[in-house]
């Protein structure tokens, strides 16, 4: 991949995780699903409890969790490989609770989408 297509690449990422981090903002799954794959996964701990399954689970604790207008998401980094991705991302004051997610990504049909959510919930 040459540096202006890794450069286009970087930038249509950070356009489909800013659908995530509006989201999370809103407090709405409705906004954070142009980010995501259909068949997206989410996978983590809550505690001890293992917080697993398909996409549609984040998408209903962030109805229920509501707004979190004081949240703060850096893109810590994203590695790009042809039509893959990894971003990391650190989530401070989602209401109250911080997260690290690696975030994987594909691009699929011309568009990156996030394939799987795996994050750490920080105590």
């Amino acid at each position: 991949m040459e540096a202006n297509e890794k450069s286009e690449a970087h930038e249509a990422i950070e356009r489909t995780i800013q659908h995530y981090i509006d989201g999370a903002i809103s407090g709405r799954g409705e906004d954070m699903k142009p980010a995501f794959h259909e068949g997206a996964t989410i996978f983590g701990y809550v505690g001890d409890e293992l917080f697993a399954g398909p996409i549609q689970g984040l998408f209903d604790w962030n109805d229920q969790n509501g707004p979190a207008k004081e949240l703060v998401i850096r893109v810590v980094g994203i590695d790009i490989f042809e039509t893959i991705a990894m971003a990391r991302l650190e989530c401070d004051n989602w209401t109250g609770h911080k997260y690290t997610d690696f975030l994987s990504l594909l691009k699929v049909d011309g568009e990156w989408k996030i394939m799987n959510k795996v994050f750490h919930l920080h105590s």
